[in-house]
């Protein structure tokens, strides 16, 4: 039993209430125990053919003290006394299924209970939440969620839910945020456990979704399993994109296809204009290579793609062809080919041929606009972030829905797909187009300067995703050089009367990634803070800071990114209001920081507050009893200003005080902060063993850790620091993790010297910087 959350390990915690007397402990710490099998981690506990397509059927006992709860993915069969106060827990035989899927947990567990709405086998059916003793109020919301997913995915997809219980349990130390285990699905403590009353509502979204994700799994992935994982993205594309369809069916009000928009269609983008990239069905090799692509190809670039595919096909056929291709794979393995197969059999559609690219091929393609009377003519290549793609590399013809918005009347609204490189489109309304309607397609566009400059004055016509996309495209275009800064800047200045939660998560996104590029050139970065605080302030100013009964979830979700925001661009008001609620917070007036505002809140004094502040949030740390404190701590902390507390902070990162699954957490804060990453670096090279020696023991960590430790640089010097730093050193395990490192940066470092001065001249002409 380690402790590396792999295999079969053991976690650490604190109890809140009065723990079990045979519960081991390891210090101060009470220790539960679980398994993480995925991707090929069954063979650290058992000896076994730890491959997806070698399936077996399983049965399950282990011997644990009288007062324990065991679990595993079927139902408990019988408990037989052995030797006094010991117990061997047997369980029902499982079905046919992959190694990956086993699971075993123990603990002084305790559980909240409810029956499925549905009837399998003609009774509803148990679902349970467990979680260590003292936790299990917090597992409400997430029960809720899961025994309403389970009824709506046996209706939609045709088939009940196979097993006869489900289990969701909280697990203290995760290396994932959850693990989709047949029967038994394992969760981080943040990903399952909500309270109603202490927890950042954000968290509720989390929940919704993290448990909807894993519930889809157990049809996709568990009942039908990819062949190998050079197919992976079928267990984690579709996971992906039916657990955000779930949440939209349940919660209409979160609005989620903008937040997917926002969220995993950029960040997938991001990602996939690298060379450093791979296609979404990739060759892998071993478990360090399988370990390496569950990433945002996999999963959102994966998503991004099946969400294009069935708005073309519309969801109910989409979802036919799904049942279909389910029914005909059940406990057995499938391949990409097989999906095509039923879903071209539903839609009457050769559904490979347009596909196959989206797939197979890396990268994902960029829409140019050329402009003529009544008509435009659009062209498609490859987009790289590099703005340097070489003919070679610009060789795949890609499948592309036009969704071309315009005047209805206009013929030209007829034109589906580009399937060729070039086409015009003829009769089309000058006064109004837009292509990628709603942001459903894979791609960006790039269009005329002042046609980008026009739809920025009729934002009425666009929808949520459509601003988004727009926004997100021209960020990314000023990146590649396709497209300018001075563009983008013009663009969203016409955005501070915006009220929609997405749009402005788009804009504050973009904003800070231009802002972190130029951080070193103070003339420019000042600038960019000044424009930043005129676009926020009028927004800010007019949602405040009071949480009123009736408002809706995505209005506290607005308060607390503006605020945040304003703090971070010198909006004086907003800082002196987070000064004051900070002081009677850590004061012990609970109630002057709403949980959802902790985390600006907090970062606004950590920047603002020095020494004094940092080591009043890192008591925070140390002392809370919510489920998110640790973590929303963490992101504050990573605010620092100097070396020195850049340094402690770091320290205190690799101390025993914080987990091995969290410390990625303060180090994305760090290197989101011009003024610590720098640091972080330096900290990186010199304690090397120490941070190796923590975080290998998982290289699912330690690759996680080391890209979003060093992505946000925009300096040539960098790049060749990091590459030399590595060259002599064993990277197996986090190498194609390094080479995005080296691809983002290069880029970062390309934008910044193109743009560096027109910036600047941009500024200054629109008064954001002294001539």
């Amino acid at each position: 039993m380690n402790n590396i959350m792999a295999g079969f390990y053991r976690s650490k915690y604190k109890p809140t209430i009065k723990p079990s007397k045979s519960v081991p402990m390891e210090g101060d710490s009470h220790l539960m125990f679980s398994t993480q099998f995925e991707s090929s981690d069954a063979r650290r506990a058992f000896p076994c053919f730890d491959e997806p397509n070698l399936k077996a059927s399983f049965d399950f006992s282990i011997e644990i003290p009288e007062d324990l709860v065991a679990l595993s993915n079927m139902p408990m069969k019988g408990a037989k006394e052995t030797k006094k106060g010991f117990n061997v827990v047997s369980f029902e035989r499982s079905p046919v299924m992959s190694t990956y899927l086993l699971a075993w947990a123990f603990g002084d567990l305790e559980y909240v209970e409810d029956f499925t709405r549905r009837k399998y086998n003609g009774k509803p059916m148990p679902v349970r939440v467990y979680t260590t003793k003292g936790l299990k109020d917090q597992a409400r919301f997430g029960l809720k969620n899961a025994y309403q997913v389970v009824d709506y995915f046996s209706e939609i997809f045709g088939i009940d839910y196979p097993l006869p219980k489900l289990d969701l349990l909280a697990v203290h130390e995760f290396s994932h945020g959850a693990m989709e285990n047949w029967g038994l699905i394992t969760y981080r403590t943040t990903a399952i456990l909500f309270d109603e009353q202490h927890s950042d509502a954000k968290y509720k979204n989390r929940v919704a979704y993290v448990v909807a994700h894993e519930l889809a799994h157990q049809w996709f992935g568990n009942l039908v399993t990819m062949d190998w994982w050079s197919e992976l993205w079928l267990n984690e594309g579709f996971a992906t994109w039916i657990g955000w369809l779930a949440i939209d069916h349940f919660y209409p009000e979160f609005q989620v296809w903008c937040q997917f928009v926002t969220e995993a269609v950029q960040t997938a983008q991001q990602l996939d204009s690298l060379r450093a990239s791979h296609p979404i069905e990739v060759p892998v090799k071993d478990a360090l290579e399988i370990d390496q692509i569950f990433d945002a190809i996999s999963y959102l670039k994966g998503s991004s793609v099946i969400r294009m595919l069935s708005n073309h096909l519309g969801v109910d056929t989409f979802l036919r062809g799904v049942s279909d291709y389910l029914k005909a794979h059940a406990y057995g393995n499938a391949t990409t080919n097989d999906l095509w197969a039923s879903l071209s059999k539903a839609s009457g559609k050769d559904v490979t041929s347009f596909m196959d690219p989206w797939i197979r091929r890396i990268g994902f393609p960029l829409l140019t606009v050329a402009e003529e009377p009544g008509q435009i003519g659009i062209r498609q290549s490859r987009f790289l972030l590099t703005g340097d793609v070489k003919a070679e590399e610009d060789q795949t013809l890609w499948w592309i829905p036009l969704g071309l918005k315009t005047n209805p009347r206009a013929t030209g609204a007829a034109t589906q797909a580009l399937t060729s490189k070039e086409e015009t489109l003829r009769d089309l309304d000058e006064a109004f187009y837009k292509l990628n309607a709603d942001q459903n397609g894979f791609y960006r566009t790039n269009y005329p300067p002042a046609r980008l400059a026009k739809m920025g004055a009729q934002k009425d016509k666009l929808s949520t995703e459509d601003k988004i996309g727009l926004i997100a495209d021209a960020a990314a275009l000023a990146i590649s050089g396709d497209g300018t800064t001075a563009g983008l800047l013009t663009f969203i200045s016409n955005f501070s009367d915006e009220t929609n939660h997405a749009i402005w998560a788009q804009l504050v996104s973009s904003l800070t990634n231009i802002r972190s590029v130029f951080a070193e050139n103070k003339p420019v970065a000042d600038g960019l803070k000044q424009f930043t605080l005129q676009l926020v302030s009028s927004a800010t100013e007019k949602v405040g800071w009071e949480f009123r009964p009736e408002e809706d979830y995505l209005t506290g979700q607005l308060r607390a990114l503006l605020i945040s925001t304003a703090g971070g661009a010198g909006h004086t008001t907003t800082i002196e209001e987070a000064k004051k609620r900070f002081q009677r917070y850590v004061s012990g007036d609970r109630e002057a920081v709403h949980p959802s505002l902790r985390l600006p809140v907090f970062r606004i004094n950590v920047a603002e507050g020095g020494k004094e502040a940092y080591k009043a949030v890192q008591n925070e740390y140390l002392t809370t009893a919510s489920i998110d404190g640790q973590e929303i701590c963490l992101q504050a902390l990573g605010r620092v200003q100097t070396t020195e507390l850049v340094n402690d902070f770091m320290d205190f990162q690799f101390s025993d005080r914080v987990k091995v699954q969290d410390i990625h957490s303060g180090s994305i804060a760090l290197a989101a902060n011009p003024e610590a990453r720098d640091t972080l670096w330096q900290y990186i090279k010199d304690h090397w063993d120490t941070v190796r020696g923590k975080l290998s023991g998982n290289f699912v960590v330690l690759d996680r850790y080391l890209k979003n430790s060093l992505q946000k640089f925009a300096s040539h010097d960098k790049e060749r620091d990091i590459a030399s730093f590595f060259k002599d050193k064993d990277t197996k395990g986090f190498d194609r993790g390094l080479v995005q490192v080296s691809d983002t940066v290069r880029g970062n470092a390309n934008y910044k010297e193109r743009d560096e001065q027109l910036v600047l001249e941009w500024l200054q002409a629109h008064g954001y910087a002294p001539k």
